[in-house]
């Protein structure tokens, strides 16, 4: 039934007292971020805004400057670093060329650079320069792509906008395309915009500020007839039902591993999942399984999402164990079915990307999104909610079509999209890889984990002080960027606890690569003083709470199938007893003796268990406050907050030991570099060999 629904507002965001002056480099920074901030008109990382401007050159001349935005950036963040800058003059004779390849055309750009150190223009530069208008707005609005992705597109263009707007029928973006758009706009002075078959919009106006309302203006329209001809119920309705929030979360708990391991490439994957009222809507729909293959939304999600994505044939009610089958058969036969496109369309030289899908969807659960690290992964996310609303609009209008798979593939292995994917830096040793770090709030802990996360780990800090925790986590999302860290309270001696960190680890990542075991105890007494309490204390933190958190990293690497790595961190009580500390040294022992055990059980599934004995850590160490600490102190005479500051000073090799030595020792052994070592002891002692193993 088809139902007219109120009116959707598109915010105008521009503020005169805000905006820079004049109609430079600044005001185009200004109305760019205006844009990207409204994920509906622009997708992250896609579009591309201008503008022409008169700028001096270095002999001092008037120059008329093309500034638009670079290569792989992202207009809601980019700054006035981020355009790229070009003689207009020298890229205007371009218009009357017959044709012109992507290499060709590339390389004349570059050598009409205005100012050099810039990053490289834009794919579309030519669109910007070809449309004779100060400003120029190319955006990917939901509703103009909802548009453009109907059967009968450019007729339902006509109805909205009559003759102010002119239609481009797809073909993928380069030089031709941007001559097509610069000559309807030439030959058409009274255009308003031009609607890009299977793409998106492009508008312009004489100042910043009239080419950003012009845009808004124009996609209003079209989301005002989108509005008047909604479906209700979309997507012709439900065919399953969600599950509980509960039970999503035990489902999720339990395919999340499976997915991320059959979806591996080079380097693990990071995941997340989107649960969100438009997603479930999405997969729970009786189209949702024919209508989300047939191919993007947009040229610009396939980098990030592929061409389509996994529909698991599944509903809630065949349960846990089919879910993990369905996964299974089901990133197999993408895997298959992946491969059979690349072959149909390579071309010489052509290296086909993992073959995994990026997007998941599962029937009452949401959907599961992959990318080489948290912000990969919400990128895709971010793209297929966009494609989900273009779906949606575009059914109700008549269908969705998409492009097809040459023109997909066309753009996926385009030579110039290829090289917006060379501008990433080399992946870091950890990138992609989730990292379990137990007692991490403070000390070992934490140098461990701030560590492992300067390597590009995604860190997951399981400490009994949850608030230190947290405080650990935001400061390594600060450092690193977007949810490389997340924080859970956990008392290892707890089994229900350390379940849920594991859950907590699994929902936000996908799984766990590698654990380190370093949650830890002070306690010191001639055997005659200890306390049965203090040594059961001992062998609960020490012994059971190491068993309890290897038992359930072995749970989560065996069903992800791709191996792991633990850490035990021991001490040197662990092979040489110390003084006063039976309790302690004898849990340590267990400690130790239950890692070499480990690592002959998990060789088989290639997960590496090593051992780290440090000696004689105090500096930075919570491990070490109280009495052990002011014993310490009075031994050299100093005050116990003097300690630390004592010990790092100290220039003799003895006992000079920090909790960064350590956080070496744990990166080392989690490393490829230590690929073939397990069951193996490494000890950091400060150069005094009393602790080395016999």
């Amino acid at each position: 039934m088809t139902t007219t629904q109120s009116k959707t507002t598109i915010q105008n965001r521009w503020n005169d007292a805000e905006a820079p002056q004049g109609d430079g480099l600044a005001s185009l920074t200004y109305r760019s971020n205006l844009l990207g901030a409204d994920r509906t008109l622009v997708n992250i990382y896609g579009g591309n805004t201008s503008t022409k401007s008169v700028e001096k050159d270095h002999l001092g001349r008037d120059v008329t400057v093309l500034w638009v935005k670079g290569s792989g950036s992202d207009i809601a963040s980019i700054t006035e670093k981020g355009f790229a800058g070009l003689k207009l003059d020298e890229v205007l004779p371009l218009f009357d060329r017959p044709s012109m390849t992507d290499e060709e055309m590339t390389a004349y750009l570059d050598r009409t650079t205005f100012e050099p150190g810039r990053p490289r223009q834009s794919i579309e530069t030519l669109l910007h320069a070809f449309v004779p208008a100060k400003h120029v707005d190319h955006t990917h609005p939901d509703a103009i792509i909802a548009i453009a992705c109907t059967p009968n597109g450019q007729e339902l263009m006509r109805e909205i906008y009559g003759d102010r707007a002119a239609w481009v029928d797809y073909i993928r973006p380069g030089f031709t395309l941007s001559q097509q758009i610069g000559a309807a706009v030439r030959e058409n002075p009274n255009l308003e915009a031009v609607v890009m078959g299977k793409h998106g919009l492009v508008t312009w106006g004489d100042t910043s500020k009239e080419s950003y309302e012009t845009t808004l203006r124009i996609i209003g329209e079209a989301q005002a007839y989108l509005d008047a001809h909604r479906q209700d119920p979309a997507f012709g309705g439900a065919r399953v039902q969600s599950v509980s929030d509960e039970e999503a979360q035990t489902l999720l708990a339990a395919v999340l591993p499976i997915l991320r391991g059959s979806m591996k490439g080079e380097r693990p994957v990071i995941l997340n999942v989107d649960r969100s009222s438009e997603v479930l809507e999405f997969v729970n729909s009786n189209a949702a399984a024919e209508l989300s293959q047939v191919g993007a939304a947009c040229p610009d999600h396939l980098v990030h999402t592929k061409r389509v994505p996994l529909f698991l044939d599944w509903t809630p009610e065949q349960g846990q164990d089919a879910l993990i089958q369905a996964a299974k058969e089901g990133v197999e036969r993408f895997k298959a079915e992946y491969a059979a496109y690349f072959e149909e369309n390579k071309t010489e030289g052509d290296v086909m990307f993992t073959p995994s899908p990026r997007v998941v969807l599962i029937p009452g659960l949401g959907m599961v999104n992959s990318g080489p690290d948290a912000q990969g992964a919400d990128v895709s996310r971010q793209l297929y909610l966009r494609a989900i609303q273009v779906m949606k609009s575009a059914s109700a209008l008549g269908g969705f079509v998409s492009l097809t798979a040459a023109e997909s593939y066309a753009v996926e292995y385009w030579p110039l999209e290829l090289y917006k994917l060379s501008l990433k830096p080399a992946p870091k040793v950890f990138e992609g890889h989730v990292a379990l770090v137990t007692g991490a709030a403070s000390g070992i802990g934490r140098a461990i984990a701030r560590r492992l996360a300067q390597d590009g780990a995604h860190i997951v800090i399981a400490d009994l002080n949850a608030d230190g925790g947290a405080e650990v986590a935001g400061e390594l999302i600060k450092a690193r960027g977007y949810h490389r860290a997340t924080s859970v309270g956990m008392n290892v001696t707890d089994e229900a606890q350390v379940q849920g960190a594991y859950t907590h680890a699994v929902l936000n990542y996908g799984g766990v690569d590698m654990v380190v075991n370093n949650a830890g105890i002070a306690s010191s007494a001639p055997i005659e003083e200890t306390s049965l309490d203090m040594w059961n204390k001992n062998q609960s933190i020490l012994s059971t709470g190491y068993f309890l958190v290897a038992r359930e990293a072995f749970k989560v690497m065996k069903s992800q199938g791709t191996g792991g790595n633990l850490v035990f961190i021991g001490s040197k009580n662990s092979v040489a007893a110390g003084k006063n500390a039976a309790a302690y040294s004898a849990a340590k022992a267990a400690e130790l003796h239950l890692a070499r055990c480990l690592a002959e059980e998990g060789g088989a599934a290639g997960i590496r268990v090593n051992s780290v004995l440090p000696d004689g850590v105090l500096a930075g160490s919570a491990i070490w406050d109280g009495k052990w600490r002011a014993e310490r102190a009075a031994t050299y005479g100093i005050e116990p907050d003097k300690l630390e500051e004592f010990y790092r000073n100290r220039t003799t090799l003895k006992v000079n030991v920090f909790p960064e030595d350590i956080a070496e020792a744990v990166a080392y052994l989690g490393s490829p570099a230590a690929g073939k070592t397990t069951g193996g002891v490494l000890t950091v002692d400060g150069g005094v060999p009393i602790a080395y193993v016999r």
